[in-house]
């Protein structure tokens, strides 16, 4: 192998472990997934513990930019606890995992969108809705249901 070829290669074996990593942790946004892993006794392999903690750069910005699916970031989060590990086996968990995330998605609002057609009306007030939420909610509204 000549010296022109060996970046190439070691380029090449960066993004496939970049993708492969990526594609597991967005993969932890689905509840049905971490349940199976769980019920499988993964999640309490010292190994894969370790493994879930490695992955945690990814919340980092340079790399949390290509995630897809935010729920993956919040969930990596609870399985850095025993606690959550155990509990994601149990199916009521993963009913009340699968239900939350249904409800954010549901009632989630973007609040650049709200703005700007606040912003596009003849010079009147914006709405009360347009406002930054206060510090802790996220940005998640419910409806109270």
């Amino acid at each position: 192998m000549s010296q022109a070829e060996a970046p190439s290669d070691a380029r090449t074996a960066n993004r496939a472990r970049f993708e492969l990593e990526l594609e597991f942790v967005q993969s932890l946004a689905n509840p049905f997934y971490l349940h199976s892993l769980a019920q499988q006794g993964v999640l309490n392999q010292p190994a894969f513990v370790n493994f879930l903690k490695y992955l945690l750069y990814w919340k980092e910005k340079d790399y949390a930019r290509f995630i897809l699916y935010p729920h993956a970031l919040h969930h990596l989060e609870l399985l850095q606890h025993a606690e959550f590990r155990t509990e994601i086996g149990k199916d009521e968990w993963r009913e009340y995992l699968n239900q939350k995330q249904f409800d954010h998605w549901r009632t989630w609002r973007d609040p650049s969108r709200i703005q700007t057609a606040a912003t596009a009306t003849d010079g009147q007030a914006q709405p009360q809705a347009a406002a930054a939420p206060p510090d802790g909610q996220n940005g998640v509204i419910t409806n109270g249901i």
